[in-house]
């Protein structure tokens, strides 16, 4: 079954990752009445009830119901695009990438102003644009509409299906160069044709407008700009990184002889137009077999899906690979744009080889609704999709906001801009001496073998590496206490959850499960303590309201007046 990257169709981003397109249908918006927009509404709440209410998942019914009645009554003062936008928030609230509105295939027109947008680890920079505004390619954008970007940000989000943070990333900035976007998210008093938008380079701050143009589509392959014709990118054109090289092919690979690795860069999950994937991965895994291959780097860090029936040549090609498939020999590059079938591929290698994944977490949850129908509104002509399966490639319990790497490495814009890749080099250069592969168990077994002092000082020094910032350590520590708190190890319990406290001072919740701990090993004073801790870090939530309701119980149960 294909469960392509069909929201790159029905989103604004297309597969070179850009908004534009002809609209679905001959509808004429002008034609519109408010009944009409207000039909559509009630036949999609229907639609989602009778049909697909298997996706009220991160949403309630109720919330998405209370949704659609602010909208119904909204409708008649609106204008077409602010009542497009409010359908792009409902069908948003699923929070699943499949499930979207295609702006582009709308007959409410839309602009795009003609500039390209990346987020580096450094800011939010102008990566590509009109030679009309060659000024501004490498400047750092600070302010949309006199806004502080964070805010505006902010406001276009619920606009965009996001799984999560990294799919904002990769698919989300788009908004912000949509006259009709920015109106409808309020960033804007009124519409306008233009943009303006503050700028920071060299040390200077740059106030321009910028003119949007209708339905255009911004020159770009996976995000990055392409620079042709009248327009520019920001990247040192002499040389491209490895991950930019052969952009027109699904996928190639390279003998790198000095690091003895090979790298492949796979772009999408379906067959090139010159090789299928099952000969090109036969090819590769014949080369790694008969020559000198210390390493395999796949890197699927733009890959933004496919057909995931075509992901087995990949996994079986690696199984019986002996050669890689060992702790340190195999690496896998993620990022923002891996997605649908690829994040099929990332939940298979993780079960089934010893890859080490590496880079930006994935644009997808790890289980998540994909495959999608279209539904055309019967009034407005407006385009839904829908999503109708359910993909499970990991226990319930090991589901997540996405797959996350085990060495966290992103890109800043110089190193974007002379072309070096960071991440890359985080695969050439590792070695049992410079990371770990899973910090999780090796402080388990420090655990293991009572070497406390080295525990406490190894696990303070990973949570401060930025490296393993996508490792959630409070999570997994409360988890391992909780387990022996179960297990009546009241000791051992005590101290997890003590360590907790001491690599996050600021949580309530370790605080909480600290002051649980004490309790239940009849350490009332110190629980009593505790909890208070909790309360005063998080007084009005939902941590804080549990820490209040205990603490009555255990004042109780040690006799004191509440």
């Amino acid at each position: 079954m294909l469960i392509t990257g069909l929201f790159l169709l029905t989103s604004l981003n297309a597969q070179d990752g850009h908004p534009g397109g002809p609209p679905a249908s001959k509808v004429d918006p002008a034609k519109l009445t408010s009944a009409d927009w207000q039909a559509d509404l009630r036949f999609l709440q229907h639609k989602v009830h009778q049909e697909y209410a298997f996706l009220f998942k991160k949403v309630t019914a109720a919330d998405f119901d209370l949704a659609v009645e602010e909208l119904y009554k909204a409708i008649p003062a609106m204008q077409n695009h602010e009542r497009m936008a409010g359908f792009g928030r409902i069908v948003a609230m699923f929070k699943y990438g499949h499930t979207s509105l295609g702006w582009q295939l709308s007959p409410v027109t839309y602009h795009v102003a003609p500039i390209n947008f990346y987020w580096f680890s450094d800011g939010f920079f102008a990566e590509g644009a009109d030679q009309k505004y060659a000024a501004i390619v490498g400047a750092k954008l600070i302010k949309v509409e006199g806004m502080k970007l964070e805010e505006a940000l902010e406001k276009i989000k619920p606009l965009v299906p996001v799984e999560n943070d990294q799919y904002f990333k990769a698919y989300g900035l788009d908004m912000l160069v949509i006259p009709e976007a920015l109106h409808a998210q309020g960033i804007t008093k009124t519409l306008k044709k233009s943009i303006h938008y503050s700028f920071e380079k060299n040390g200077k701050v740059i106030e321009l407008d910028i003119e949007a143009k209708e339905r255009f589509h911004l020159p770009r392959n996976y995000g990055f700009a392409k620079q042709e014709g009248d327009w520019i990118s920001a990247r040192n054109q002499e040389h491209t990184a490895f991950y930019l090289k052969n952009i027109d092919q699904n996928y190639y690979y390279e003998y790198l002889p000095a690091n003895k690795t090979v790298y492949v860069r796979q772009s999408q999950v379906l067959d090139d137009k010159t090789e299928t994937i099952a000969a090109f991965y036969k090819k590769v895994f014949e080369f790694i077999d008969n020559n000198e291959v210390d390493k395999l780097v796949i890197d699927v860090r733009l890959n933004g899906g496919g057909n995931n029936y075509k992901n087995k040549p990949v996994v079986t090609g690696i199984i019986e690979c002996k050669k890689i498939n060992k702790p340190g020999k195999l690496f896998v590059i993620t990022g923002r744009r891996t997605f649908s079938a690829c994040q099929n591929l990332v939940n298979e290698l993780s079960n089934y080889t010893n890859a080490i994944f590496v880079g930006e977490p994935t644009a997808e949850n790890i289980n998540f609704w994909g495959d999608n129908r279209r539904i055309d509104l019967p009034k407005t002509g407006l385009p839904v999709f829908l999503s109708f399966a359910w993909w499970q490639d990991k226990p319930q319990w090991e589901n997540a906001d996405w797959l996350a790497p085990r060495l966290a490495v992103d890109m800043s814009f110089e190193e974007y801009k002379t072309n070096k890749d960071p991440v890359l080099d985080a695969c050439l250069s590792f070695n049992d001496n410079n990371a770990i592969v899973d910090p999780i168990s090796h402080l388990r077994d420090l655990y293991l073998a009572r070497k406390m002092s080295a525990l406490e000082s190894e696990a303070l020094k990973m949570v401060a590496d930025p490296r393993y910032r996508y490792i959630n350590f409070e999570s997994n520590f409360n988890e391992a206490g909780y387990k022996l708190l179960n297990d009546h190890q009241m000791e051992g319990a005590l101290y997890v959850f003590g360590l907790n406290t001491r690599l996050f001072p600021k949580s309530a919740n370790a605080w909480d499960s600290y002051a649980e701990a004490h309790w239940k090993s009849g350490k009332l004073d110190q629980a009593i303590e505790y909890y208070k801790k909790a309360i005063e870090l998080d007084p009005h939530g939902e941590t804080g309201r549990n820490a209040k309701e205990t603490l009555k119980r255990v004042m109780a149960e040690k006799g004191k007046p509440e």
